[in-house]
């Protein structure tokens, strides 16, 4: 495995533009160019973001805002670039991420991983009916990124049934990153 830094990055660096890109090319039906420079801007003006870097080049992102005051956070987005997928570059990532909240204050990361494809057995279901249940039984079909956010320690804390349409939830997960002392 070749080796990286994982650092926080000015709005005006060249960096900034290839997250554009990324973002753009990793959730293209979510952020068109527009959207991918808008919110990359406001996360870097109101959050923490970092990079995964390998000299020049840019290996993944992710960010989070404070939602709760300081204590909850949003983690979004996370996205590595293909090439560099499945190295632990993700991981790394999540932990730099969670390090840098907890030290903001963060108590609590939580996330959203939409099931907009039909990758898990909550899609095509009726959340409404016994979401628990479902919750609880829950199955990984098609390499939906739940799992990979388990592997780091979230857990599944709840799910808005269709936020994507009709039997396409979001699927929320959290994770305590700051305890308390006794």
């Amino acid at each position: 495995m070749s080796t990286y830094d994982i650092v926080s990055i000015p709005k005006s660096s060249l960096v900034f533009e290839q997250t554009v890109a990324l973002l753009e090319e990793s959730w293209p039906h979510c952020y068109p160019e527009k959207v991918a420079r808008q919110t990359m801007e406001q996360l870097i003006e109101t959050g923490i973001f970092l990079v995964a870097l390998q000299g020049s080049v840019l290996l993944g992102m992710i960010g989070a805002q404070p939602q709760y005051g300081k204590t909850g956070w949003e983690l979004h987005p996370l996205a590595v670039d293909v090439n560099h997928r499945f190295k632990g570059i993700g991981k790394a990532l999540v932990k730099a991420l969670e390090h840098a909240v907890s030290n903001a204050g963060g108590i609590v990361m939580y996330l959203g991983t939409d099931d907009a494809f039909d990758q898990t057995s909550l899609a095509d279901s009726d959340l409404f009916d016994r979401p628990f249940e479902k919750i609880k039984a829950i199955k990984n079909k098609a390499n939906h990124p739940y799992t990979f956010y388990e592997k780091c320690g979230y857990t599944i804390v709840g799910v808005i049934p269709d936020a994507n349409g009709f039997h396409r939830p979001d699927i929320i997960m959290a994770k305590r990153i700051a305890f308390q002392s006794s």
